[in-house]
Parts: structure tokens; C-alpha cells; sequence
């Protein structure tokens, strides 16, 4: 079993999101869940590679050949791919659920991918934004806006799970 963390690689951020990925990790672990992210030494990445290794979960890591200088010493595995498409592809092999966490363009890129993913029956697991103080309430909005002008199905847009507290999210495990 594997779960994918979808988050922000810069420092600075609000502590609550980085304690939301310390518990949401802890629970996977305690589940048996391998953790998969994009495996680097920055921001929230960073946070989630250390408390699986500190929980003693196997952590895999994703990074892209140029990222090299950024791996996370905590993985105990590391997948190297060439690009960045190749990057998300891998990051979401085996994987049950993804959590997205709140973040940046790049959280954004994987998330859409994602969900695309599973409409076209490419991607089979769950799929949650973690609404973390309504941090994801601006892209729920555009999604119902969406619905309502026939750009988006409602089936589809249902694929998209939108937990407000890392309760609601352990759920999803």
C-alpha cells in the first residue's frame, strides 16, 4: 500500500500545514503504508520524508536527474527519472491514495494531472485535496463553476475528495 504527498517545496509556510503532514504521515504509517513524495529537501517535502523516516515507514522519493543536489538523506528509496512528466507518472505507481496538501503550481500541476488521470481511467485511487483552514475552498468554487457551465461533469468532479481536517483525511486511508 502507498500513499503520494502532493505539497509545497518552500520554506516559510504556515506551521499548521507542515504539522497536518507530520500527523497524516504518522497515521499512514501506523497503517503500513509505504509514503511516496517528491523526495527532496524543501519545504513540506522535506517535513514528510523525515517523520516517515522518524515512524520507521519506508519513504520513496521521486526526483528528476536534476534535482540531484536536493535528495532527502531520509529515503530508503529513490527513483531517478529525466523529466518532470516522468516525475508524476512514477510518483503515482501502486499508489492508493494522494493527498494534496496545500501548496504552490507545482502542487497544483500533479493534482490536475491526477484527476484527469482518473477520469480517463489511467488513475485508480482515491484522491484528496486536504482543505486545511479552507485553503482549497478558491479551487472548489472554480470546480462548481465548472460543473455549472458544462465544462466539467459532476461524476468527475466528485473525484476530487475535499477532507477539511486531517480526521476527515486519515479517513481516506
Amino acid at each position: 500500500m502507498r500513499v503520494l504527498f502532493f505539497c509545497s517545496a518552500n520554506e516559510g509556510i504556515a506551521p499548521e500545514y507542515n504539522e497536518a503532514a507530520r500527523r497524516l504521515v504518522r497515521a499512514a504509517a501506523a497503517r503500513g503504508y509505504e509514503i511516496v513524495s517528491g523526495g527532496t529537501v524543501k519545504g513540506t517535502m522535506d517535513v514528510i520524508c523525515k517523520e516517515a523516516a522518524a515512524c520507521g515507514a519506508a519513504v520513496r522519493g521521486v526526483l528528476p536527474r536534476f534535482m540531484e543536489p536536493l535528495v532527502n538523506p531520509c529515503l530508503t528509496d529513490t527513483v531517478w527519472t529525466e523529466t518532470m512528466a516522468a516525475r508524476k507518472e512514477a510518483m503515482r505507481e501502486g499508489v492508493d491514495v494522494v493527498f494534496a496538501l496545500p501548496g504552490g503550481i507545482g502542487t497544483l500541476d500533479e493534482l490536475f494531472e491526477t484527476l484527469t488521470l482518473s477520469k480517463l481511467g489511467r488513475f485508480h485511487g482515491r484522491i484528496a485535496a486536504v482543505n486545511l483552514g479552507g485553503f482549497f475552498e478558491p479551487l472548489d468554487d472554480l470546480m462548481a463553476h465548472m460543473v455549472a457551465t458544462g465544462m466539467l461533469l459532476p461524476a468527475d468532479r466528485a473525484r476530487l475528495l475535499l477532507p477539511s481536517t486531517v480526521e476527515e483525511a486519515i479517513e481516506l486511508l
